[in-house]
């Protein structure tokens, strides 16, 4: 049944005035999937409400910060016993180091860490960082991961750049992006060809160790593997951007899920419990290059804000104090969920392949396999978006974009997961009639 959005709309045209687009990330004007976009009021466990009184089950959790689902308690509460303090300082406060310590334990890897404001500014920060330690120019990083909206990173992005067909962006200039390397993920062959042809001139390797903006794609087989041994021996360093996995697929992260330690990592998302945040970090020989200690430059007027750290430090303690529980609970539910919709895609007869690590995943209008974005950029997004949309009108708020992961909270329950499925259901056997099939 179609959606009430008369609120909705009447905010959008208002918007549209003042911001461009009406929106302030371009992914939420619902362009990729030709739809009318809600506006969001109100959130609570796993559910989310608009401005026209529309409920939503929300598998995008403020693209996976929510990882404990809207409005938890703790973390609200934690909020508000900040913000009675004051909201900003641009000093030091002790919260700042709290959630130091709860990352340090999480990730040993971390000695030290630099908390900013963003995802962009951690990845951006730590490849800043990597120049001024190896003295090199050039970064390596993947078709279809995206690392944020910095300059030198927007090459062959994934996300909202994939999603509205834009191959970088204008503005960027040619000068800056001559010394990105964009590889296809999952090569280690094109890897090794590259450490030839620029050898001791690369500074690092940037990676989404589960990339997650080009959908949910997971490192082959020992991958992680190969980007580290070569990267040690080409004395370059090995940047995990795990502001998207950090928290997410296990409690330490990608680190601990595979094994594998990267030089430097970064973080966000979860750390800020909801909140802008974001963090870099790594061993204290590579973390004391930043000022003020060394040389290499980075600040920021909110970076260490009282109110996010605190919202951080709350959800972060209840993950490490509830470990086990929560991450086996997320992957059972995550399982059931992806096995769920793509077994109903086959009994209706529509391609369609999953890819999942923990409770971050995405099905793909493609037969299969996706790894990598040449694979993953053959899904049929015309028939990603009629079943959003038809998700959408059944309650279902999925990620308006085929080329985003969907992540679950443990704030969704079996019931959830079910009312998920059957709906997909009979999206799949009824509203997808004129989808490709074969």
């Amino acid at each position: 049944m179609p959606r009430k959005l008369e609120e909705s709309r009447r905010l959008r045209e208002r918007a549209e005035q003042l911001i461009p687009g009406g929106v302030s990330s371009p992914v939420r004007a619902f362009k990729a999937v030709e739809c009318e976009a809600p506006f969001i009021v109100r959130g609570q466990g796993s559910r989310t409400w608009d401005a026209d009184g529309n409920e939503y089950l929300d598998y995008v959790g403020s693209w996976g910060s929510l990882i404990l689902g809207h409005a938890e308690p703790n973390t609200i509460e934690a909020i508000l016993s900040a913000a009675v303090n004051g909201t900003s300082f641009g000093a030091s406060t002790p919260s700042e180091t709290e959630l130091a310590e709860l990352v340090t334990q999480a990730f040993p890897h971390i000695q030290k860490v630099r908390f900013v404001s963003s995802g962009t500014e951690a990845t951006m920060s730590a490849i800043r960082l990597a120049r001024a330690y190896t003295k090199r120019k050039y970064v390596i990083k993947f078709e279809g991961c995206y690392h944020g909206h910095a300059d030198a990173l927007l090459v062959k992005a994934g996300s909202g750049v994939v999603t509205l067909g834009i191959p970088g962006s204008a503005g960027v200039l040619e000068e800056v992006s001559q010394f990105t390397i964009a590889l296809p993920f999952n090569d280690t062959e094109v890897l090794e060809q590259a450490f030839s042809k620029y050898r001791h001139q690369i500074a690092c390797v940037i990676v989404e160790p589960v990339v997650g903006n080009m959908g949910c794609v997971p490192a082959n087989g020992g991958y992680l593997a190969n980007l580290r041994t070569i990267t040690q021996r080409e004395k370059t360093l090995l940047i995990f951007d795990e502001v998207m996995t950090g928290f997410r697929v296990a409690f330490g992260g990608a680190k601990e899920l595979y094994g594998i330690t990267p030089d430097l990592t970064t973080l966000g998302k979860i750390i800020g419990g909801g909140l802008p945040v974001g963090a870099y970090g790594g061993p204290a020989e590579i973390m004391n290059m930043v000022a003020p200690l060394g040389p290499m430059y980075q600040a920021g007027t909110l970076s260490g804000n009282p109110l996010a750290m605190a919202a951080g430090i709350a959800m972060v303690k209840q993950l490490r104090d509830k470990k086990s529980e929560i991450y086996s609970r997320l992957d059972s539910l995550s399982a059931k969920l992806v096995d769920g919709i793509t077994a109903a895609a086959k009994e209706a007869g529509i391609p369609l392949s999953a890819n999942r690590v923990g409770s971050m995943f995405t099905w793909f209008f493609h037969p299969g396999p996706v790894i990598d974005w040449a694979s993953a950029s053959k899904s049929d997004t015309t028939a990603f978006g009629r079943f959003f949309r038809a998700m959408l009108d059944s309650g279902i708020y999925l990620p308006p974009s085929q080329y985003e992961a969907a992540f679950l909270s443990a704030a969704h329950t079996d019931e959830d997961v079910q009312k998920t499925i059957d709906a997909a259901k009979g999206v799949l056997a009824n509203a997808m009639a004129g989808a490709s099939r074969g």
